[in-house]
């Protein structure tokens, strides 16, 4: 039996496993213990990696579908030569942005990079990810506030932390793995503190709970700002030594009184001066973030409320305290910083010639070769389908049809397509029901590749399991395509995922986020390695478990984070008669993940799962409505679609709110084509809708 040390790619907190493996199976799987993100624990969708050993399903070879509907399976150089044949053929018909990507949080670094080749620099093409569900908000808030996308803290930060305040998260069911850690805790007298609308499962574990209106976040949080200048609980030497534009936001928030803040905020104006005392008492406080922020349409100015609270307090930079973004999948942060899409590869403008020249010589091409712009987002791609000038779409590792905001949107534009390639380990994934082309790849047990953390650490896939005939890895199958399109010498130096990682570590060589002194060896059954790690300064960067800031240096110009604000939005979709109600939506249960076509393969997750869409609604609503427990009900949106739920009763959800987990395609079905001005995630929260009993 040999024992293989590897990621878990589910969640952002990528823990490490040991797999027990004979006769190339998996015999058990063992958290690593040691290792410095979860020490000899994971949570049940860990354990349960080696459930996906039996896959690719049903077969290993491409399909593509014939005239009449069904599908012929071919040999993979017939389905690359397919493939980019359709993709040069769409091109020189409608342009070169009428073939676009869709990728997702969990592929590996190497993958994200090799798409990012193919498809922005050779085809010109446009890509975006999924992560622009969950984190496009958190990018832009740093980059703004920061200089550069860099959240600065490590998850020991949770257990040396005093004051512990979650905001639109709910880690207790979403990062599990997280909330062990602020179990660890031992600093004496710490308290955990939960803003969130719905009594979430980490409300009910915390100290003090704080049940605000829904998408009343950032009135709340510039109300709390103001009192906290007026009561002077500020640091003054931070904000005049490390930050700028603090004076403009002294004096913006004025406009922000406690009555202001009580009457939008749906919490008394002594809850509000509470948390003001809370937070001005705590020596080390940290703000915790994640999709109930992120995912709103005013979402990256709360974002940097929060950030501009940590800044005023000098609560940044030091042991236990930050404006700390939690991300969702296991590899956003890969996404974000290797996909060559809003940024190049280790970040940088795609107009600036320096860094143009730096990424050519690297690559070893023409600058020409080189993508131009940023990526068009998700949603104007789905919008470009619609309209007509995008006819080929290529997704990979995601499942739009049932993930994307309004996804009725996403099934009828695929419809519109001449090529739709969909590459996934299932596909029996809704996506797959209308692809042309349906490429089956490797499950994670049997490809290698470098992940990234929501702490930034990097950390190592390696295969546990050997393939078998004709199973391939997302990366060969993306070369493949790029061979068949005839890149060339355009993919010298591309040949395997470890040539990749060399060719992204030169690419980061003096960015913010460089791993020059990464090597793939060196993260081989390793503890896994923060960035920055520059070659040449790896004695320094000695320590497993870092954090940025420190030295009160950012990565502006001035080297000074910013304050950033704008005025509170009117809600662009505000309750009514015809829709009195509002959808909150986000995780159900520990077990499920997403659109659950992973863990369906998990017998004990599905036997404790509901397989038909529910949703929370409060006990004297229910009342009111004569509506009983596990009840269906139909939900009309403002959106103009509807959809039937089970119901189920419970005082943790406010009166007139309803939440529904992500987990069903039905709920998703409900959520409108509402984005963030900056970010341009979409506003998957708080959606008006109105229920009607099913007769």
């Amino acid at each position: 039996m040999k024992k293989i040390q590897s990621t878990c790619n589910y969640c952002s907190l990528d823990c490490n496993l040991d797999f027990y493996v004979e006769e190339n199976r998996v015999v058990r799987a063992v958290p690593t213990k040691g290792y410095p993100v979860n020490d000899g624990f994971c949570c049940i969708k860990g354990l349960s990696l080696d459930k996906q050993q039996t896959t690719v399903k049903p077969g290993s070879l491409p399909k593509i579908r014939r005239e009449d509907g069904s599908f012929q399976t071919v040999s993979w150089d017939e389905g690359f030569a397919h493939v980019a044949g359709k993709l040069r053929e769409i091109q020189e018909k409608y342009g070169e942005e009428s073939v676009a990507g869709i990728s997702t949080g969990q592929l590996t670094l190497e993958e994200f990079a090799i798409f990012g080749h193919v498809m922005r620099n050779y085809l010109k093409a446009n890509v975006d990810g999924n992560t622009r569900l969950c984190m496009a908000t958190a990018v832009v808030a740093h980059k703004q506030s920061y200089g550069f996308d860099a959240p600065g803290f490590t998850l020991k930060d949770l257990e040396l932390s005093d004051t512990i305040i979650f905001i639109g998260a709910n880690p207790v069911v979403a990062h599990p793995i997280l909330w062990g850690r602020v179990r660890q805790n031992q600093v004496p007298g710490h308290k955990v503190i939960v803003i969130d609308p719905r009594r979430s499962e980490t409300a009910m574990n915390a100290d003090y709970w704080y049940g605000l209106t829904w998408r009343s976040d950032l009135l709340l949080l510039y109300t709390v700002a103001n009192q906290l200048i007026e009561k002077d609980y500020i640091d003054h030497g931070f904000i005049e030594n490390h930050t700028e534009k603090f004076e403009e936001f002294k004096e913006f928030v004025k406009a922000y009184p406690l009555e202001r803040g009580a009457a939008g905020t749906g919490l008394s104006e002594e809850q509000i001066l509470e948390l003001v005392e809370l937070i001005h008492r705590g020596k080390r406080v940290s703000f915790w973030w994640t999709m109930g922020v992120n995912q709103g349409y005013e979402a990256v100015r709360t974002a940097q409320a929060i950030i501009n609270l940590a800044l005023m307090t000098g609560n940044i930079g030091r042991p236990g305290t930050g404006a700390n973004s939690i991300t969702g999948q296991c590899n956003a942060m890969g996404s974000r910083a290797y996909s060559n899409t809003a940024v190049f590869f280790g970040g940088g403008d795609f107009t600036n010639p320096a860094r143009r020249e730096r990424i050519a010589g690297v690559l070893g091409v023409d600058d020409a070769m080189l993508a131009e712009k940023p990526t068009k987002t998700y949603n104007q791609i789905i919008e470009g389908i619609h309209a007509g000038e995008i006819k080929g779409l290529w997704i990979l590792c995601t499942n739009p049809r049932h993930s994307w905001t309004n996804n009725e949107t996403f099934a009828s534009a695929v419809k519109k397509l001449e090529l739709f390639v969909v590459q996934d380990i299932y596909d029996s994934i809704e996506s797959a029901w209308e692809c042309t082309v349906f490429f089956p790849v490797v499950p994670g047990l049997k490809k290698e590749g470098t992940y990234i953390n929501l702490e930034r650490r990097l950390s190592a896939m390696r295969p546990v399991l050997d393939r078998g005939a004709d199973e391939i890895s997302d990366y060969e199958a993306i070369l493949g395509v790029g061979k068949a399109l005839g890149m060339g010498d355009a993919l010298k130096g591309w040949e395997t995922p470890r040539d990749c990682f060399n060719l992204m570590r030169e690419c980061s060589r003096n960015m913010p986020c460089d791993i020059t002194g990464v090597t793939w060896e060196s993260l081989t059954d390793s503890h896994g390695i923060q960035w920055p790690y520059p070659e040449g300064r790896e004695e320094e960067n000695r320590e497993e478990e870092r954090r940025l800031y420190g030295d009160g240096q950012f990565f502006t110009p001035s080297k000074k984070a910013q304050f950033v604000f704008e005025e509170v939005r009117a809600n662009p979709l505000p309750v009514s008669g015809e829709f009195p109600y509002v959808l909150n939506t986000g995780r159900g249960s520990v077990g499920q993940w997403h659109t659950q076509s992973r863990t369906k393969e998990v017998r004990f997750v599905e036997d404790v799962s509901l397989k038909r869409a529910y949703l929370y609604m409060n006990t004297e609503l229910a009342k009111e409505m004569g509506i009983r427990e596990m009840e269906e009900i139909q939900v009309v949106s403002v959106n103009g679609q509807n959809a039937r739920f089970a119901v189920k009763i419970t005082d943790n959800v406010r009166y007139g709110e309803l939440y529904a987990p992500i987990h069903y395609i039905e709920c998703n079905k409900l959520t409108p084509s509402l984005y963030d001005p900056y970010s341009k995630e979409p506003s998957y929260k708080a959606t008006p809708v109105r229920v009607e009993k099913v007769h």
